[in-house]
């Protein structure tokens, strides 16, 4: 057996080098090769994980299995000429979330065969989360039956995954935040109380022992919970060391455990240090990378239109506005308010649901478009500054060559590098 290269990721602190790793949630293939590039010169893997409602065995909102979802990054991997040994993939809220308005015993029976494949397709890191109720259940479930079928879910896993690879390692916990980030504004967080922490170790730790998964439950190396942050459409709930500070102590009553910390999107670099510091050494990232990613693009679109007036039918913003317009499901009941303020949160808000029409055929054709559009040209530095206001330093040094995809690149690179300096300490 091939050991896992996260399987002691709580003795990283105690060792030299990275003390923790981001996790990259993202399907865009971008933002995936801008980590790589961003991952590439330091000692770090790259974790990138998909969650279930992106792919799973009918495709997910992106059209790919687990299988396919693996030899899409190794694609990626490869023309970017990024190791494929220093590669870890992860499936994150891996449970029967995507078929919740189904009775458990079928939504389970489902989740059974989405994580078989992901363990089948070499996924070694593995969230397991049931805590959301099915058809006639309560919303959220309590520890017990959460536990009990993450066990279950880890059985299937173990089951599947192939000889001889790497075995898999598990992260669990019940408070789960919402993916994608709170669909209102928010004012403050409930912190996990170290008591509730310690309590769903333990329930799990016997759920697994009921079915026969104590190997399983030895590679369960964290422990979601929420330590203060969280973002809306609108804002952002900043980490607070000092009120996580009970929270943090109790790793030292779980052996081998980290935590993992959702929605760190939009924390600033010495917030993320700070989590890292503390223990919340597995950082999940995603809407913020395609956030940034928008914010480069428009600022393309905007240059495009300055040097080529009128050459496209239609701007990059208007053809995702189009598209978002004709498909409203991934928007429609997360953004509130007037239509103008509602049209304003279609393409900034910070929960980016932007992000689920990037893969669309129409978004796709005119993200094309407008990088063929600039070509390899070098773009005025002055309308860097304008429109890419962030890049312009680099540019101005000399470091980055003002060229689109370079520019694109650039943008989600920077803030990779947030995450990556706040692992490296």
């Amino acid at each position: 057996m091939i050991a896992n290269p996260l399987h002691a990721i709580a003795e990283w602190r105690d060792r030299p080098g990275p003390s923790g790793i981001p996790s990259i949630c993202t399907a865009h293939p971008l933002v995936i090769e801008a980590a790589m590039r961003c991952i590439a010169p330091t000692p770090l893997p790259l974790l990138i994980e998909a969650t279930c409602n992106q792919v799973n065995q009918e495709g997910g909102y992106t059209g790919m299995t687990p299988a396919d979802f693996r030899r899409f990054v190794e694609g990626i991997a490869r023309e970017a000429g990024f190791p494929l040994d220093r590669l870890i993939l992860g499936g994150d809220h891996l449970g029967p979330n995507p078929w919740k308005t189904l009775p458990a015993d079928q939504a389970m029976a489902r989740a059974e065969t989405m994580i078989r494949d992901y363990a089948a397709a070499g996924f070694t890191k593995l969230h397991l989360d049931c805590s959301m109720g099915c058809a006639g259940e309560p919303v959220a479930l309590d520890d017990a039956e959460t536990a009990a079928r993450a066990a279950r879910l880890a059985a299937a896993a173990e089951a599947a995954r192939p000889a001889g690879g790497v075995a898999p390692v598990y992260v669990i916990g019940t408070e789960v935040p919402i993916p994608g980030g709170a669909m209102e504004e928010i004012e403050g967080l409930e912190i996990t109380s170290p008591r509730a922490a310690l309590t769903t170790f333990e329930v799990h730790r016997r759920a697994f022992a009921d079915v026969g998964q104590q190997d399983a439950f030895s590679r369960v190396v964290g422990l979601v919970v929420q330590p203060g942050v969280e973002f809306g459409n609108h804002n952002v709930i900043d980490y607070d060391p000092a009120a996580a500070r009970d929270l943090s102590a109790a790793l030292a009553q779980m052996p081998g455990l980290v935590f993992e910390a959702h929605s760190t999107d939009y924390q600033t670099r010495e917030a993320l240090t700070a989590l890292v510091r503390d223990g919340f050494a597995i950082l999940k990232v995603g809407p913020g990378l395609t956030f940034v990613l928008r914010e480069a693009l428009y600022g393309l679109d905007a240059i495009a239109e300055e040097l080529f007036p009128g050459r496209r039918q239609r701007t990059l913003r208007q053809a995702m506005e189009a598209v978002m317009q004709q498909a409203p499901g991934n928007w429609d009941r997360y953004y509130h308010g007037s239509d103008a303020e509602r049209a304003l949160q279609r393409h900034f808000s910070y929960s980016d649901r932007i992000r689920y029409y990037w893969p669309q055929p129409a978004a796709e054709q005119a993200v094309a478009e407008l990088l063929a559009l600039l070509g390899d040209a070098d773009l005025p530095e002055t309308l860097v500054a304008q429109y890419l206001g962030g890049l312009y330093p680099e540019v101005r040094a000399g470091r980055l060559p003002p060229r689109a995809r370079a520019l694109t690149l650039a943008a989600v690179e920077r803030l990779a590098a947030d995450y990556v300096a706040a692992c490296r300490g």
